[in-house]
């Protein structure tokens, strides 16, 4: 049997050409798609599926013409829809990769801004003094030396009066995961 009776057959629903088609033609096609995929099993799949068009079309052959030509077409395709395929897959993870990231900072930036909540409320709930001393030290930067000559106290009051402070809101987030990185931001 030659290509050109194998196709006359197989318009005919001759599975026996289709055979001798499919032995001739499988390898060859494979490693004509492996050149572009670099990789044997997704080429096997993508000559598979190019068999199983190959059949599906056969009453679309030429009886006069080699299928080799048509068969490596179809191959081909299969290829770029594979390409085309996988580029929409990635795009679509990127897209689910990016809008995951964004809810989680999203979620991050709720999160904290709930815990600055609550930093200032339990800076408000300080008593008068206290209050006043945290203020001046982690707002506005003074540092206790000129907080003390200020308020008129000596440094040991401003240290415990922020020993207070801390206990306080250490106290508060206990619950918490480490937040005393917030007493080094501004809470305004």
């Amino acid at each position: 049997m030659n290509d050109f009776e194998a196709v006359k057959a197989l318009k005919i629903g001759d599975k026996q050409a289709f055979k001798y088609l499919f032995e001739k033609y499988y390898d060859r096609l494979v490693a004509y798609i492996t050149t572009y995929t670099h990789d044997k099993v997704q080429s096997e799949d993508i000559v598979q599926q190019t068999f199983i068009n190959f059949w599906a079309d056969r009453q679309k052959l030429d009886g006069n013409k080699s299928p080799k030509a048509y068969m490596y077409a179809i191959a081909h395709n299969r290829y770029v829809d594979t390409l085309k395929k996988a580029k929409k897959r990635e795009k679509l993870l990127d897209q689910i990769w990016e809008r995951a990231l964004r809810d989680r900072i999203q979620e991050d930036t709720d999160v904290l801004g709930k815990r600055i909540q609550k930093m200032k409320q339990i800076i408000e709930s300080l008593p008068p003094k206290c209050k006043e001393i945290i203020q001046m030290n982690k707002i506005q930067g003074i540092k206790y030396k000129e907080i003390a000559k200020q308020m008129g106290i000596s440094i040991k009051t401003v240290e415990s009066q922020m020993r207070i402070a801390f206990t306080k809101i250490r106290e508060a987030f206990k619950d918490d995961k480490p937040l005393l990185f917030l007493l080094f931001r501004k809470f305004r």
